[in-house]
């Protein structure tokens, strides 16, 4: 048994195949997963039929096809989900994707928005490489209050 790219650890035919070969993805992570599983197979059809049809107008699928013989996809990480299960109607998908291409090592970040029509999941856009959460970080003076609690100045306790 083939490993499905996407990564679920489960065989292609019990993950992502059955959706590739037609059967409609559950949910928005699923559909995500199987795109880029078709990616990583070259089956850049199905990339195109799971888009929504406005999507499909800015799809270029002759230049997919080319860059899915020079591109080797190395793992799918999936970071967060919003929506998108089997009840909703709509859902975005955020992703990493590994890949190498040419023997430059990369990656490609996304969150993918998916709606439902017809009952099926589709791809609707992307933004890609969206900035990444900055964690906001206070400088302490040495002279200002320990933020543990203690009472102390911070350069007598934590900060000593």
């Amino acid at each position: 048994m083939t490993a499905c790219p996407c990564g679920s650890g489960k065989p292609l035919d019990a993950c992502c195949g059955p959706f590739i070969d037609g059967a409609p993805a559950p949910t928005a992570e699923a559909l995500m997963r199987s795109r880029y599983t078709a990616y990583a197979l070259g089956n850049i059809a199905y990339i195109a039929a799971t888009h929504a049809p406005e999507a499909q107008e800015d799809f270029d699928q002759a230049g997919s096809e080319e860059m899915a013989r020079k591109v080797k996809w190395k793992g799918l990480t999936i970071e967060a989900t919003e929506a998108g299960g089997p009840d909703d109607e709509t859902g975005s998908v955020t992703f990493a994707a590994r890949f190498s291409m040419q023997g430059q090592e990369s990656f490609h970040r996304e969150i993918s928005t998916f709606r439902k029509d017809d009952g099926r999941w589709v791809y609707v856009d992307g933004q890609v490489n969206p900035p990444v959460a900055q964690r906001h970080v206070e400088k302490i003076g040495r002279n200002d209050p320990c933020p543990c609690g203690s009472g102390k100045k911070y350069k007598k306790c934590c900060g000593a």
